[in-house]
């Protein structure tokens, strides 16, 4: 069977993909999406199959980077997305980078050597003194020109997904404080915690309202992971205090100038889904686990409040084979995308360890897939 995939002739459509999300209408056309690509997986693809050259981007060598934006653009638009993610990692100077301790381990089970892992004990905060300290990003010193340069040289059709960084509770606790000296915290010092919450979430807010009138600008999609396997990471009081009345906020001001807000949270969190759909009103959420809540479950379930995006699971993209995989693939587009409010693609993100081949099986099938 021939693949489809990468496009030869990708036909975007975002203003559809938007109607279709927001379940206006059910669409004949399967609409991707993916909230990360790791760069490895990008290249791979650029060079072994859309046969371009790959240009590694150098802070400072604007010409370079220039070409590392077009191969960038060419990938979303050639794999058949309407819209590309960019996000403030993406080009340093674009987002908000918050200083961090970096525990690095080895790899050998991906197309990378190295990974970054989350800080579990101490962060970089511990105390006021800290706090003051800390070498606090400025949004004045923001730099668009990536987010600008992508939107001028999108194809006609496609539009962008902005987001600055990690989400506001990945940030304090992954990033600022550490997950074990936040809880602490919580007892020992409440109002350095919820300085830090409010700092945080000032930020992200200040960027996202830097990025409105941004052309072409269709959504915000935010992550931000609150849960694992069997709950959430959080008590759902303590995420209602501190974390959710900022995505509120955020999703205020994407609404209000009638943009999406998109949402990716992994684990469960069915305690707080209520608040997600009823107060801070996200449009969609992103990332599902078979072994948490299938996103058919899902769908099923709050398919006529909210979109699904995503749910091909991660064991399954990674391991499965061709024919099983596409069996799956069909099995969740059945049962989705009926009345809307579904985009597919993986579970999680495309990271450097998810099979290309595989990958773009499910594509493939996404393409392939016509509504009785």
């Amino acid at each position: 069977m021939a693949m489809k995939i990468p496009l030869k002739h990708p036909e975007p459509n975002i203003k559809d993909f938007k109607e279709v999300i927001l379940r206006r209408k059910a669409s004949r056309r399967v609409p991707f999406i993916e909230i990360h690509i790791d760069k490895e997986v990008i290249r791979y693809i650029t060079e072994r199959k859309l046969r371009k050259k790959w240009i590694e981007p150098s802070l400072g060598d604007r010409k370079a980077e220039e070409e590392y934006l077009k191969n960038y653009i060419e990938y979303w638009y050639r794999l058949g997305y309407d819209g590309i993610r960019v996000s403030g990692d993406f080009r340093l100077s674009a987002g908000l980078v918050f200083k961090k301790k970096v525990r690095k381990g080895k790899d050998r089970d991906s197309l990378s050597q190295e990974r970054n892992w989350a800080e579990e004990g101490k962060g970089m905060i511990s105390s006021w003194e800290d706090f003051e300290k800390y070498p606090w990003p400025s949004l004045d010193k923001i730099n668009l020109w990536s987010f600008e340069f992508i939107s001028k040289n999108l194809p006609e059709g496609m539009g962008i997904f902005g987001c600055p960084c990690m989400g506001i509770l990945e940030v304090v606790e992954n990033e600022l404080l550490g997950y074990e000296n936040l809880c602490y915290l919580l007892y020992d010092n409440p109002g350095l915690v919820k300085a830090t919450f409010n700092k945080v979430g000032e930020l992200i807010y200040g960027w996202y309202e830097k990025i409105i009138g941004l052309e072409k600008l269709i959504g915000f999609f935010q992550g931000d992971d609150m849960g694992f396997k069997t709950a959430t990471l959080f008590s759902p009081e303590f995420l209602r205090k501190y974390v959710l009345p900022w995505h509120k906020k955020i999703a205020q001001l994407a609404h209000t100038h009638n943009i999406l807000y998109f949402l990716h949270t992994c684990g469960y969190i069915e305690p707080i889904i209520e608040d997600l759909i009823q107060d801070v009103k996200i449009d969609a959420k992103h990332s599902f686990e078979d072994l948490v809540t299938p996103v058919t479950q899902f769908k099923k379930k709050y398919g006529d409040r909210i979109a699904a995006l995503g749910g091909v699971d991660m064991d399954k993209l990674c391991r499965l084979k061709e024919s099983e995989l596409r069996k799956y693939v069909r099995d969740i587009l059945d049962k989705c995308m009926p009345g809307g409010g579904y985009a597919l693609g993986s579970g999680n993100s495309i990271a450097n360890y998810v099979s290309v081949e595989n990958y773009l099986t499910m594509l493939d099938e996404g393409a392939r897939w016509k509504r009785e």
